[in-house]
């Protein structure tokens, strides 16, 4: 019987040079995108907060100009894997943040990596220390800083002001990257997958000149600052390598 087997994480602190492959589904065997006996094809249904099954993530308000975008498909293990590998800070009401490294094939995104970094966090900040080891991974591994996940141990399911300068820095590399924020205590929304709208958010964002936590003046056309994803694709055929460097 086919299934997802449970990931193991190698701790890749010195191993420079050397991939963390976790054990996950499909085996490495198997073609990323030819889904093996008994697993369904992707497909796609709409609604923000639909988190069971494979599915296509998307919102129906979304500005024009985001809509044309490249899809990105992500496995759809990478949430559950990562809040597990984040479950000890949760529980201790602290932030855990990684980085998400994807390819690009005949125009679509693959998420194949989850870089955990070393870290300082708080209740509610994650910052990334020793940043040359993400470097280094996504070098040799010929990766695509595609996006973020972080967690809201305590909070609700949104982008603070901090968070937005980070998608900035993101969207700026990658105009499709991703910032994925997991909410496990929000009893109405668990998880969203945002960027900054275009061009007005980006635009608020490379004027604003604040740091830390402040607010953001709405663009005067009405457009949200950031919005939910429309071209992410939860894959069950998608192998997912982790390595955590903390």
């Amino acid at each position: 019987m086919f299934g997802f087997a449970k990931f193991h994480v190698l701790n890749c602190v010195g191993c420079w040079g050397v991939r963390a492959v976790t054990k996950s589904f499909p085996p490495p065997g198997i073609s990323f995108l030819q889904p093996p006996p008994g697993v369904p094809e992707v497909s796609r249904i709409t609604g923000a907060d639909a988190v069971d099954g494979p599915s296509h993530y998307s919102s129906s308000s979304q500005p024009e100009a985001s809509k044309h975008l490249k899809d990105i498909h992500v496995s759809a293990r990478l949430m559950e894997d990562f809040l597990d590998l984040a479950s000890d800070n949760t529980s201790k009401n602290l932030e855990t943040c990684g980085v998400l490294g994807a390819f690009l094939e005949s125009g679509t995104f693959y998420v194949t990596n989850l870089i955990i970094p070393k870290q300082e966090s708080t209740s509610n900040s994650c910052q990334t220390v020793n940043e040359v080891e993400i470097y280094s991974i996504q070098n040799e591994e010929s990766l695509l800083p595609i996006g973020w996940i972080h967690t809201h141990p305590s909070q609700s399911c949104f982008m603070s002001s901090v968070d937005l300068h980070t998608q900035y820095i993101y969207q700026v590399m990658v105009p499709e990257a991703v910032g994925i924020v997991m909410a496990p205590t929000d009893t109405s929304r668990k998880f969203g997958v945002f960027r900054l709208s275009e061009p007005d958010g980006m635009r608020v964002l490379k004027e604003c000149q604040e740091k830390g936590f402040h607010n953001h003046a709405e663009p005067a056309n009405g457009t949200p600052i950031y919005e939910d994803c429309s071209n992410i694709v939860f894959n069950p055929n998608l192998r997912l390598e982790i390595c955590d460097l903390r």
